[in-house]
């Protein structure tokens, strides 16, 4: 199967050397050198990945970010030179999988960009019709087709809040800390931390939750992890 990748940079041999490491792969790659570019080409494209610069010129990458998830769940890897915590949070806040700092190693961008891809193609047997949909009170959830729906109502979950309330819903009451989920989630060897997995459980509980500030379903054990109910 070729993915078809978007690289946003506005540093044209940055963008060069990672379009033709990709392309080594066996994938397609598109490139953009701005937000506004960027932007367009999500729109009319259905990418399998977007890697996205953070200082763009025109619309910066968490305004892109923000944007492409208004129409598109497609996964979505941020990228920072300012190696702040901040920047990282912000860019998962606004919809992001992922992160990587510059300067980066092309061999670890690969390893995150395939781990993403295998993931968000992974498919369950169509013949286990018994766990292929789930539903638990007001959530509904297929795991083949990645669809959610809440009280009947279709709604737009990112590649990583899928795969934790699928985990979840399929895992009731077990409580899984932030390190494991880190683990299950994004893949051991994960050099990001723990905090990502806050910053994605609470943007689900405002996708899922009538009260996000006073939950039903993602509940918090305190000093162990999180369950769902």
């Amino acid at each position: 199967m070729a993915y078809d990748i978007l690289v946003v940079d506005d540093e044209k041999l940055i963008v060069k050397g990672i379009k033709f490491s990709l392309e080594q792969d066996g994938m397609n790659v598109d490139t953009a050198f701005d937000g506004d570019e960027a932007l367009n080409l999500a729109q009319n494209k259905d990418y399998s990945l977007i890697l996205l610069d953070v200082m763009l010129p025109k619309k910066d990458g968490i305004e892109v970010c923000q944007l492409i998830r208004e129409f598109s769940n497609v996964p979505i890897i941020m990228v920072t030179a300012k190696g702040e915590d901040m920047d990282k949070i912000m860019g998962l806040e606004y919809g992001a999988d992922d992160y990587i700092t510059k300067p980066f190693n092309i061999l670890e961008l690969k390893a995150r960009i395939k781990a993403i891809l295998r993931r968000s193609v992974k498919k369950v047997d169509v013949r286990d019709t018994k766990n292929s949909r789930i539903k638990i009170r007001g959530i509904e959830i297929d795991i083949e087709s990645r669809r959610v729906f809440i009280e009947e109502k279709e709604t737009n979950l990112t590649a990583k809040e899928f795969d934790l309330l699928a985990l979840f819903m399929k895992n009731q009451g077990k409580v899984y800390s932030r390190d494991s989920l880190l683990s299950t989630i994004w893949g051991k060897g994960y050099p990001g931390d723990a905090r990502a997995v806050d910053v994605h459980v609470r943007r689900l509980r405002e996708k899922i939750e009538t009260n996000p500030s006073e939950p039903q379903y993602i509940l918090t054990k305190w000093g162990v992890g999180y369950y769902f109910q």
